[in-house]
């Protein structure tokens, strides 16, 4: 919560921060966040509305697949297996060699460059001098 709202939620603060305020000022202030808690209530009241008549339906139609002798967890898993399959791409071969702490290792060539092959080339070395 900001600074701001804190004062706010703070009778004590708020009666500080307001003293030197005129009365017309706090009543025009009064007004507009009357204005914003209304339309925060309509728009809760909507939503409350909306998850109400959404949950209707669903009762609604969990009755109808019930009275007709099927298992609403059922229609489910029939829906679920008929999307495709998502399939693994096999792992990238990898294309350069390099020693590291007395050990090989093997890079793609995808991703961040190993520190021991990026300072090798800063130092002069090309990448086709790690090529498999």
């Amino acid at each position: 919560m900001s600074n701001s709202l804190k004062v706010l939620n703070n009778i004590r603060t708020l009666r500080a921060q307001v003293r030197d305020i005129a009365v017309s000022d706090l009543e025009e202030m009064l007004e507009k966040l009357t204005v914003i808690v209304e339309e925060r209530r309509q728009e809760s009241t909507a939503i409350d509305a909306a998850q109400r008549e959404k949950e209707e339906k669903l009762a609604k139609y969990r009755e109808l697949l019930l009275n007709d002798g099927i298992d609403p967890n059922e229609l489910l898993g029939t829906l679920q297996s008929s999307g495709k399959p998502r399939v693994k791409r096999a792992p990238r071969p990898a294309k350069y060699k390099y020693f590291e702490d007395g050990r090989e290792k093997l890079w793609t060539g995808q991703g961040r460059t190993p520190s021991v092959i990026k300072s090798a080339i800063e130092d002069g070395k090309a990448l086709e001098d790690f090529l498999i």
